[in-house]
């Protein structure tokens, strides 16, 4: 238990600097768009005076009415995650929680782990069971929604690279330090089968 703690943490500063790579040096604007100043500022004025609340919201909603059924079908169409605060940029507080929550989700790839350690005894087995498990969930969270919300598809796949880096370093990285199972020894000596 003591060496699956110690993967989940070593795992989750692997995945936090994975993260600073692709979220915090710039290269997600390869896929992400941002818009001028008077632009960010009359969008920002237009989000505070038409939306009531923190929440996600889809603009038009094709189940509100149908007025907005045919909008929607017309375009253009937005999903919108919208916060009514403010925030500082790169708050430590919030880098800190991703943190934890790195080391949460190492920690659960662990737990995992140790359910099949008596069946699943080396790292190679290991690892892969647990990458392919992260892998088809980040792919499942994250190229969802281009296809039932037409988002568009460069922003999600990248972050399904990114994410699925992360899963990756953290499914090796634990599954390293889970102890192994002793392979067992033939002695040189012994009859062999024929």
């Amino acid at each position: 238990m003591i060496r699956m703690i110690l993967g989940a943490a070593a795992s989750a500063v692997a995945m936090f600097v994975i993260g600073f790579i692709f979220f915090a040096s710039g290269l997600q604007n390869l896929v992400s768009h941002s818009v001028e100043d008077a632009q960010a500022a009359a969008i920002q004025q237009t989000l505070a005076a038409n939306l009531p609340r923190t929440g996600t919201f889809f603009v038009p909603s094709p189940e509100k009415s149908p007025p907005q059924t045919v909008m929607y079908g017309q375009g253009p169409i937005a999903t919108i995650h919208y916060n009514t605060a403010g925030f500082a940029a790169m708050d430590p507080a919030t880098l800190g929680m991703g943190l934890a929550f790195n080391f949460a989700a190492a920690l659960l790839i662990g737990l995992a782990l140790i359910g099949i350690d008596g069946r699943v005894t080396d790292f190679g087995s290991r690892a892969r069971v647990a990458s392919i498990i992260g892998i088809a969930g980040v792919g499942f969270s994250h190229l969802s929604e281009p296809i039932y919300y037409h988002h568009d598809w460069p922003h999600f796949i990248y972050l399904f690279v990114a994410d699925s880096l992360m899963i990756l370093a953290a499914a090796l990285i634990v599954a390293w330090f889970l102890p192994r199972a002793p392979v067992a020894m033939v002695p040189a000596d012994a009859p062999t089968e024929v």
